[in-house]
């Protein structure tokens, strides 16, 4: 019987499969570069918005804070977006005709909400609380940039699942002092600008939030130092005092004024730091923020 293939067929056979891996590999590298790009992600993208409004002009030209406008990032999962009355607090006054102010005022006249396109626009399958994040000492930068430095907001971030696992994995590297979330020129210790850190209450005080138990600065504090607790607040070596006095002595002897309320000796050592690392490591343990496995663990969400 006369052979039907010439030899040659299983060269060509070899040379397809071969062919058909590259592309397959190769369509697998596009589309994963696809998924990463601006044109999924958003990332660096400026929508148009009704109202071109500047974050650099409000934030850094004015020194509008961040809660301002964004008045539940502390105490809700959203930042929320300002009503127009937030808008008309300054502009009912100033620039009350700018052209580019016109559906602010149809806002404010109408009672319609102006209809701002979301930037930092997550999928509905992704919970994110701002409360948590913000109380547990991450700021605004790390997340959204330097919007003090963003005519126009955009994102700054992919805000994909790899870069939110990359921190979950090693959260000490963002994390800061709960007084430094809104500064947005916050980038960390180093050798030329430290920072000392130290707890300023103990674990009986369970009043005072856990994050904001560390108090940190940036100017050597001296080594130890003592701070006095006392029932109206605390009360530095300086002898200033913070927090609201109690009521004085009533008429019938009940009750306590400051001076008579039971003083308490805390040290507060503060620790020098020069990296972000070793500040981060400190903060995750007086926060009491779980490790990194803890964290990108199934567990956390699959119990």
């Amino acid at each position: 019987m006369a052979q039907v293939f010439d030899r040659s067929s299983n060269a060509l056979a070899r040379m397809s499969l071969v062919l058909t891996g590259l592309i397959v590999i190769a369509v697998g590298v596009a589309l994963n570069s696809l998924q990463r790009s601006p044109w999924v992600t958003r990332q660096g993208q400026r929508p148009d918005q009704p109202v071109p409004f500047s974050h650099k002009h409000h934030v850094q030209g004015l020194g509008l804070q961040c809660q301002y406008c964004h008045t539940s990032v502390e105490k809700s999962s959203y930042a929320g977006i300002p009503p127009t009355k937030t808008c008309m607090n300054c502009h009912s006054q100033i620039w009350t005709d700018a052209e580019l102010l016109k559906p602010v005022r149809d806002s404010w006249a109408t009672g319609e909400s102006i209809q701002w396109i979301k930037v930092h626009d997550l999928p509905d399958y992704v919970y994110f609380n701002h409360e948590i994040h913000v109380n547990k000492g991450i700021g605004c930068a790390s997340c959204h940039g330097r919007v003090d430095e963003m005519p126009l907001m955009y994102e700054e971030n992919s805000l994909q699942m790899e870069w939110c696992l990359n921190c979950h994995r090693n959260p000490g590297k963002n994390l800061r002092p709960t007084s430094e979330i809104y500064n947005m020129a916050w980038a960390g210790p180093s050798t030329d600008k430290p920072v000392w850190c130290g707890v300023t209450r103990d674990a009986q005080h369970t009043d005072v939030p856990t994050a904001q138990s560390v108090s940190c600065v940036t100017k050597d504090p001296g080594n130890p130092q003592i701070v006095m607790l006392q029932a109206g607040g605390l009360r530095g070596m300086a002898g200033q005092q913070s927090g609201t006095n109690l009521e004085p002595r009533p008429l019938n002897g009940s009750g306590m004024t400051v001076s008579d309320a039971p003083a308490m000796l805390l040290p507060a050592s503060y620790q020098k730091f020069e990296s972000q690392n070793d500040l981060g490591n400190f903060l995750m343990d007086k926060y009491h923020i779980r490790t990194g496995n803890e964290l990108s663990s199934c567990e956390v969400c699959h119990r």
